[in-house]
């Protein structure tokens, strides 16, 4: 069985374990992920929603979208991007800067690239595509 990561939000009001088990891991660019991150791109992994857990601080999350549907999940105190739920509720995207332990996957493209921040030159020899890829 694989190792869990911690995770937490920038004040520390909300802590999470996920386990080291990440189907992919990108970086995206579309103009929602730069909004919500203030950042020209949101570097996330993918995972199935029951290998991820709340440890602490359930009563500090703040829900932006749909709750029954695909939703981003803030701390409500310091605002934190936590993860997002996507897939009809089956996988979250845990934002990768949240993590205090190294994951063993890294991310592999950058996604949404035609909406990428135009200030912005992507650097590296990752795979481009101009949607989810």
């Amino acid at each position: 069985m694989k190792p869990l990561l911690a995770g937490r939000c920038l004040c520390g009001a909300v802590h999470y374990t996920v386990r080291d088990e990440f189907l992919y891991a990108q970086h995206c660019h579309c103009s929602n992920c730069r909004r919500a991150t203030g950042s020209a791109f949101k570097s996330f992994a993918g995972i199935e929603r029951d290998k991820f857990c709340i440890t602490q601080g359930k009563d500090s999350l703040l829900i932006f979208g749909d709750e029954r549907a695909s939703h981003d999940v803030h701390c409500k105190i310091c605002g934190s991007l936590m993860f997002s739920v996507v897939r009809d509720g089956e996988f979250v995207h845990v934002t990768l800067g949240t993590l205090d332990d190294t994951p063993a996957i890294r991310p592999s493209a950058h996604i949404f690239v035609g909406s990428k921040a135009p200030w912005y030159s992507i650097n590296d020899q990752l795979p481009q595509h101009h949607e989810f890829g």
